[in-house]
């Protein structure tokens, strides 16, 4: 008897219950969407951060000595230190290997009349010590760089790559030749490409590594790596662990070690590479944890404001459901039936009705974040499992706070009055 009139009740009102289904659909596809994303807006938002720079310096310990100390920079020509070139590759062996997108290797050379000519990797193939293959270089940690002509080769001893301020400086073209003396030795480059960067590099020449390693007369060394890395933001843990991660507990420890830090990333690398510091690059580092916090923030602030606006939709529908039909309800009180039951009917009417609203969401809510995924950061979206759940329980708990202000009248509903139309 109850399910048949649930089933009549609702076949009854099926406009304003197709309504109600409607507006969970809406509340429960953009959650959905929003959910999926913001679970899987991490490793999207640091692969777009990655292409404006790296995000972690490798330095010899000597050299990070006297930057600490004194603030000179390797390369400034005061005991410089040396990185091994051919331990490089190393990098991509640790723990975290796969959340290394790229590094370049950098040797600073002064030139006789001043200049700064750094060698460095353009697009080079490295050869790792797993079997594997690597393309990496500056050509793709800089992509942000506006390049005019092009990128030298690293097979190309004679490629100048020149910055904006040193080309005006040297009133040089792409195409033009420049020659370029240092520590006694001298050789002829041509200018491949002009970039501007807006920074620093472009007051610098670039070279292939084992041109400025010529000109320097230092084979196989250089004096500092960036490395670019996937990194999951600071917390407390990871900042106890950058100051000293022995004093970690072994649990605690295995967790920094097993999660990707930027200390703990660092920490690995010291590991690999020998007589090396490697330190993050904070200003960069804080910036993509709390571009990503602010992301996640935004999305739930979406997500909330959604079920916010579904919650008041179904409000406003069932209650005016329950006045359209009050004089049922009041005929059920009049012959017997109590506030429980026929709060239950009602209930259970708009439960049905939400499940299936909310099915019908789910869906259209994981192509909406496919299409965010492809739109805004160019790849697909994982469908995360999790949110199913997660989904389920807002749809019982966006139906059950609509139904709240219905259930209050039913409550209050006298049957007297409302059999005499009052």
């Amino acid at each position: 008897m109850f399910w048949r009139m649930i089933r009549k009740s609702v076949f009854r009102q099926k406009g304003k219950m197709l309504m109600v289904a409607f507006t969970i659909a809406l509340g429960v596809s953009l959650s959905t969407a929003m959910l999926n994303v913001m679970l899987d807006v991490g490793d999207k938002v640091n692969q777009e951060l990655k292409t404006y720079g790296a995000n972690i310096n490798v330095i010899p310990k000597g050299a990070s000595l006297l930057d600490d100390l004194y603030g000179i920079e390797d390369g400034a020509g005061v005991s410089d230190k040396y990185l091994n070139e051919d331990e490089l590759g190393k990098i991509k062996t640790i723990f975290w290997a796969f959340n290394i997108v790229d590094f370049a290797p950098y040797l600073f050379v002064r030139t006789s009349d001043g200049s700064r000519l750094v060698g460095t990797w353009f697009n080079k193939r490295l050869e790792l010590p797993t079997g594997e293959t690597l393309e990496t270089g500056v050509q793709n940690m800089k992509s942000w760089w506006d390049l005019s002509g092009q990128w030298p080769s690293d097979d190309d001893g004679e490629g100048l790559l020149a910055g904006a301020e040193a080309a005006a400086r040297y009133g040089l073209s792409v195409g033009d030749t420049l020659y370029l003396e240092s520590g006694g030795k001298g050789r002829n480059f041509t200018v491949r490409g002009i970039f501007h960067s807006g920074g620093d590099e472009d007051g610098e020449l670039y070279v292939s590594m084992p041109a400025a390693q010529d000109m320097a007369g230092k084979p196989a060394q250089v004096h500092r790596v960036e490395v670019s890395a996937l990194t999951t933001p600071d917390n407390e843990l990871s900042r106890r662990a950058a100051q000293d991660p022995q004093t970690l507990s072994i649990k605690d420890w295995e967790t920094w070690y097993c999660t990707a830090y930027v200390s703990a990333i660092c920490y690995q690398i010291d590991e690999v590479i020998g007589g090396a510091v490697s330190k993050p690059i904070r200003r960069v580092a804080e910036s993509e944890g709390t571009i990503l916090e602010k992301t996640r923030l935004l999305m739930l602030l979406i997500t909330i404001l959604s079920l916010a606006g579904s919650t008041l939709g179904i409000s406003n529908l069932v209650t005016a459901a329950v006045m359209e039909r009050s004089a049922e309800l009041g005929l059920l009180k009049a012959v017997g039936a109590q506030d429980g039951p026929v709060s239950r009917l009602a209930l259970a009417e708009i439960m049905i009705t939400g499940i299936i609203g909310g099915a019908a969401g789910y869906f259209p809510g994981l192509g909406f974040a496919r299409i965010i995924g492809t739109t805004v950061f160019s790849s697909a979206i994982a469908i995360k499992p999790q949110v199913i759940p997660v989904t389920a329980a807002l749809v019982l708990l966006v139906t059950l706070a609509g139904s709240i202000p219905a259930i209050r009248l039913i409550l209050r509903l006298r049957p007297a009055e409302v059999l005499h139309g009052r």
